[in-house]
């Protein structure tokens, strides 16, 4: 059964340009808020054990919150996630040069034409919200007219599904993904060090200084990347470079409709559970490492470790590595990703 979905206006970019808000709500007293700037995840509200509801993810209570930030907070990422080394790649012979918004590196769809910051079209089809843009060729350096989409769904099970897709007419890479930062004791509510975080991946990705992966795919056995078992980020977090994890973490293919999920995050004192699902080959653990934002929802301070996100994605810099999976699109192609981030809640104090 799908969700009840109502529409409103959030508010106006600075250009003038309406920003619609799209409220997804079903039975189980959960509900979902997106938004048309960035097509962002701006809200999500479920109880907790004792049947307090709280948004769990951070957030701005208005579009110049979204515009201003740097953090990419609950946006829809592209044309490419994650870094491009150098803000280069070769395909097919032809150099193409990329925006250089992280260092040297290219990072999160770019400048100005990345998907974030874009206004997108949108409407509601058969209780979905559908988001869809146009990347026209030469955005940010790509190759190709990119024609992407994202849809929105809530069932009564707690579950948001994200279906991606995308064409193009000209070979390109594409790696489109949510960034959508979590604290299920309550956005603004505190740091992350009480979440408990599971990742079903035997292997990560080393990386060198400016956060590019080597190429190496490595074992997480006897690391602190070992999020077989679950890990209480508190323990660990602070014996990481930059006192926080951004990492990625290769998934086993095929795992879409798994019943198992891919990644799983336990608030042990409000019994709140994330789970997440996805069909893309690895995920991003970011820990918010770098987070600085005074006006959040609410009024609500977000600085370090006041979030986590589980980008659901290809691997970072997968066009410059042949050993990587593949992230070209090509004409007559259609490429399509999926994410579920679904909600449970747990009554016992057990962290595991």
């Amino acid at each position: 059964m799908p969700s009840n979905v109502t529409e409103r206006v959030f508010g106006r970019t600075s250009l003038g340009k309406d920003v619609k808000a799209y409220t997804l709500t079903n039975a189980t007293n959960m509900s979902v808020t997106v938004i048309s700037y960035g097509a962002a995840i701006t809200e999500i509200k479920v109880p907790d054990k004792t049947g307090k509801v709280s948004d769990v993810t951070l957030g701005f209570d208005n579009v110049s919150g979204y515009e201003a930030s740097e953090y990419f907070i609950g946006a829809t990422i592209g044309r490419v996630a994650n870094r491009i080394a150098n803000g280069q790649f070769k395909l097919d012979g032809e150099l193409y040069n990329l925006t250089q918004n992280n260092e040297s590196n290219f990072l999160h769809g770019g400048g100005c034409g990345a998907f974030h910051k874009r206004l997108w079209e949108s409407s509601v089809v058969d209780g979905l919200v559908s988001m869809s843009l146009c990347s026209l060729d030469g955005d940010e350096g790509f190759p190709g007219q990119l024609d992407a989409t994202v849809t929105f769904q809530l069932n009564e099970n707690n579950e948001l599904t994200m279906n991606f897709t995308a064409k193009t007419n000209k070979p390109t890479p594409v790696n489109l993904t949510n960034h959508a930062y979590f604290n299920l004791s309550g956005q603004g509510a505190g740091d992350i060090y009480d979440h408990a975080v599971t990742i079903a991946a035997k292997q990560y990705l080393p990386k060198d200084e400016k956060n590019i992966p080597t190429g190496e795919l490595a074992d997480v056995s006897g690391t602190y990347m070992d999020f077989r078992e679950p890990i209480i980020l508190g323990d660990t977090i602070f014996m990481m470079p930059d006192n926080g994890y951004d990492h990625t973490f290769c998934l086993s293919a095929g795992t879409s409709g798994s019943t198992e999920p891919n990644a799983r995050v336990l608030h042990d004192s409000t019994g709140r559970v994330l789970e997440v699902y996805t069909d893309q080959p690895s995920i991003h653990l970011y820990t918010g490492n770098f987070l600085n934002e005074t006006g959040g929802k609410d009024g609500a301070a977000y600085g370090k470790h006041t979030g986590l996100c589980l980008e659901a994605q290809n691997y970072p810099n997968s066009v410059n590595q042949d050993n990587f999976p593949n992230s070209v699109l090509r004409p007559g192609e259609e490429y399509k990703r999926q994410i579920i981030y679904k909600f449970t809640i747990v009554q016992s104090s057990n962290s595991k």
